[in-house]
């Protein structure tokens, strides 16, 4: 018997949406959940929040946690243990690891090949000497701020210990937190800080975009144990970074909107002060460069000698980075408008 045609519509019409909802539901079982860590609430670790906000890990079928822990060091650990399968923070405590032993850990993109702290302080200091007796803030001892003050201050013959002590104090906002109340006579930042303390009256003591220091400041690491597993979810998280880096640095507008929402930071002043100063050290096709994991085996070599022998390539495993160069990814994204 033939149906009715309002019945045959309403049969379509349940098709239609039991198909959609199964497409849907298929998408969402589809997506890969991958869990990353990131060492500092900055400018150039905002990558993964610019994914997010422009949809790209759902357009790699992706399912991306990102959770804060303060400084390289115990990133590297919560790595180690388990924890989390990506992470996108400072070199050094990777490389400390590594030289330890802890092989599986591995660098596959980078962000920042040098540094660009800078040190900011009120009052009386306008000079590298003046910070001689004072209370240096950094997020913690063996973070980049830390290795950054060390670096740059022994050119003007100022050591640590022995000139100035630092003050640990967790983070950025934290370390700007201190020295607007008063906790510390001096703060080592990263943008956007930096420029908030600017715009309070506060200056420059030393300004570290100038000085272009060799680090592996911003570094995206993985375990060679989950690659082996995870291979291709790797892959899809690498270019969804990659077409992030594009977004920061063609996307002024959207850049800021993503960091007034995770800082909240809204004065136009502080963001394009961060932002220029910031943009020119950030790599837009995540090169790791050797002389920046270099820098970090000369400084762990000071205190552990096993590191002398240790060459950067070692540390790197650029299978993600060639494909993308050489696939014709990386010239395809930046061709593109968006």
């Amino acid at each position: 018997m033939k149906r009715p045609a309002s019945n045959r519509f309403l049969c379509a019409l349940i098709g239609f949406v039991l198909l959609a909802f199964t497409s849907g539901l298929s998408k969402a079982v589809a997506a890969d959940k991958l869990i990353g860590i990131h060492s500092a609430r900055v400018m150039s670790q905002s990558m993964p929040w610019i994914a997010q906000e422009a949809g790209l890990f759902a357009k790699h079928g992706l399912d991306f946690q990102l959770v804060y822990i303060a400084s390289s060091g115990m990133v590297t650990a919560a790595m180690l243990g388990g924890d989390a399968e990506m992470s996108l923070t400072g070199g050094v405590g990777n490389v400390r690891a590594f030289t330890q032993g802890a092989t599986d850990l591995v660098f596959v993109a980078g962000v920042k090949n040098v540094m660009t702290q800078s040190i900011v302080a009120g009052g009386g200091i306008k000079t590298p000497e003046d910070l001689k007796g004072k209370k240096i803030g950094v997020s913690r001892i063996g973070s980049n701020t830390h290795y950054f003050t060390i670096q740059a201050l022994r050119g003007y013959g100022i050591e640590a210990g022995r000139d100035f002590t630092f003050i640990q104090t967790g983070g950025d906002p934290e370390t700007f937190a201190a020295l607007v109340a008063g906790g510390i006579d001096a703060a080592t930042v990263t943008a956007p800080t930096d420029a908030k303390a600017i715009a309070l009256g506060y200056r420059y003591v030393i300004y570290g975009p100038d000085l272009r220091i060799p680090y592996a400041a911003t570094v995206f690491v993985t375990r060679r144990a989950v690659i082996a597993k995870r291979e291709a979810v790797v892959g899809r998280f690498l270019r969804a970074m990659a077409e992030a880096a594009k977004i920061m640095h063609t996307d002024r507008e959207f850049v800021y909107k993503v960091l007034g929402k995770q800082l909240r930071v809204t004065d136009r002043k502080v963001l394009d002060s961060a932002y220029n100063a910031e943009i020119k050290a950030l790599e837009p096709r995540l090169v790791l460069r050797a002389e920046a994991l270099q820098a970090i085996l000369e400084e762990v070599a000071q205190v552990d000698s096993r590191a002398r022998k240790i060459k950067p390539e070692e540390l790197v495993d650029r299978r993600y980075l060639d494909e993308m160069e050489k696939g014709g990814f990386f010239d395809q994204l930046w061709a593109a408008k968006r």
